[in-house]
């Protein structure tokens, strides 16, 4: 679930001793735990909606929290020794995202998914012959990687009828899947789209959201004809190549809290509300979509 946190400690192991990266990775360490031991005393927001003005603080606070450390570890020295293949800088969303809904989920289930997710893309089978697919359950699961999931893991156990062999699985099905970026190009853009059309054939109700730092897209785009149900833009503002950003003329945006909320409220009322998609319903009211 702490994947920023994670990636650190792999780093710790791996690192050369007495080296520069040793010793950058000692400054990026006392920042972090600063930065999680911050998130991890501020509680909230939960479920319960009734005092929105609270949420909000809360919700400053923790973009606050993660401007002051994603400005710290976006400084020239830390991005030019662990570059983006080493995934140092762009994990920070992703584990700021865990502590943005850990209090949430938490309120209303203590067994949901929370965190990075194999979750459960398609099932096919292998069987070598028909004599072999009715005596056990040659098949397997094709998962998808995701960089935050809400869900559900569910534990099944599959066997042919009248046969004792027996397969088990555990499925992690998203209720809401949110995908990561630093910047957001076209290509990232059809690959989020293509995930989220898979995503809906498995769970119809899910919620799919794209969330990055900077947008890489241009006016020529058409965004409705992406399988995606949002796209936020953190700092409201387009892309730039790095090396410019340590320019000194460069105006970094902050992380703006406006649309960290609006993210929040956003989940919240998904996870919060019946999904109501029936044809049953979509009957008694005469229209079904």
């Amino acid at each position: 679930m702490l994947v920023h946190g994670d990636n650190i400690t792999q780093k710790e192991n791996n690192v050369a001793p007495n080296s520069k990266e040793e010793q950058l990775l000692k400054e990026i360490r006392q920042k972090y735990n600063e930065w999680k031991l911050a998130n991890i005393n501020l509680k909230g927001p939960v479920a319960d909606t009734s005092d929105r003005d609270r949420d909000i603080a809360i919700i400053e606070a923790r973009t606050r929290l993660f401007n002051d450390y994603k400005d710290f570890i976006d400084k020239q020295i830390y991005a030019e020794t662990f570059d983006s293949r080493s995934n140092l800088h762009s994990s920070v969303l992703e584990e700021f995202v865990y502590y943005l809904f850990r209090d949430l989920v938490a309120s209303i289930s203590t067994n949901a998914l929370i965190g990075k997710s194999h979750a459960y893309k398609d099932i096919f089978y292998s069987s070598s012959s028909f004599t072999e697919m009715v005596a056990k359950p040659s098949f397997h699961i094709e998962k998808k990687d995701h960089d935050f999931v809400i869900g559900v893991d569910i534990t099944a156990n599959f066997k042919c009828r009248g046969v004792g062999d027996v397969q088990a699985e555990t499925l992690q099905i998203p209720a809401v899947a949110i995908e990561c970026k630093t910047y957001l190009d076209k290509t990232m853009l059809e690959g989020a789209s293509n995930a989220a059309a898979q995503l809906y054939v498995v769970n119809p109700n899910a919620l799919y959201i794209v969330l990055s730092e900077w947008l890489k897209l241009t006016n020529d785009i058409n965004l409705r004809k992406y399988k995606v149900d949002q796209i936020y833009i953190l700092r409201k503002q387009k892309n730039t190549d790095r090396k410019y950003r340590f320019l000194p003329t460069y105006v970094k945006n902050p992380i703006y809290t406006d649309v960290v909320i609006h993210l929040f409220e956003t989940v919240r009322h998904h996870l919060t509300t019946e999904w109501n998609d029936s044809n049953a319903a979509g009957l008694a009211r005469g229209y079904l979509l």
